[in-house]
């Protein structure tokens, strides 16, 4: 991303986009008691609805995004909730990511299939991959209208094609807020090296 790219999303958020999506992603709030707690890295976070959400379930996280802005608000409420949540504002296009290795890798609603190849190499064994993408479709629903920001049909699940693939579904969904989206949905664990 540009440093327009930036930009755009710090006004976004100065501007108050997304106060409202406080709820974690569905598919996580799902999964989340069977996910071993450890370390998460949440990649795109935003101003970290999925952030707080797994260091309230326990995790350790460090939450990634491109916008200064959104990780502000993030610091704010998490403070508030009395809660330990590393920050890092990142380029995920360019920057290098985090030399960690997490028991659970989160990313919502970002799309960037040649990332996700580098994250799983984050991965402990025994790791969880949880990922949901807009999806590419026909039907009127919400997401980016630019195809490039969505994912073709099997594409995640075969990003994750090395992976023990737990759950994978796509198709159209009703969010919390009433609004349709068309997702790809993957939830995957990588193999326990003997």
């Amino acid at each position: 991303m540009s440093d327009a790219d930036r930009e755009k999303w710090n006004k976004r958020y100065r501007e108050g986009s997304y106060r409202a999506r406080t709820h974690p992603s569905e598919l996580l709030a799902e999964w989340i008691p069977r996910l071993p707690r450890g370390r998460a890295l949440d990649v795109a976070a935003g101003a970290g609805r999925n952030a707080l959400y797994l260091a309230e379930a326990g995790f350790d996280v460090d939450a990634i995004d491109i916008s200064g802005e959104a990780l502000a608000r993030l610091r704010r409420d998490a403070e508030e909730r009395e809660l330990a949540i590393n920050t890092i504002e990142l380029d995920l296009e360019s920057g290098s990511l985090p030399q960690q290795r997490y028991a659970l890798i989160v990313m919502v609603r970002y799309t960037n299939s040649g990332l996700i190849p580098r994250l799983l190499t984050l991965l402990e064994d025994g790791g969880h991959f949880l990922c949901e993408e807009h999806l590419e479709t026909g039907a009127d629903v919400i997401g980016p209208s630019d195809p490039a920001f969505r994912v073709r049909s099997n594409e995640l699940s075969e990003l994750a094609s090395g992976l023990q693939i737990l759950h994978y579904n796509e198709g159209l969904i009703e969010d919390p807020d009433g609004r349709t989206a068309a997702l790809a949905r993957l939830v995957a664990r990588k193999p326990q090296t003997v």
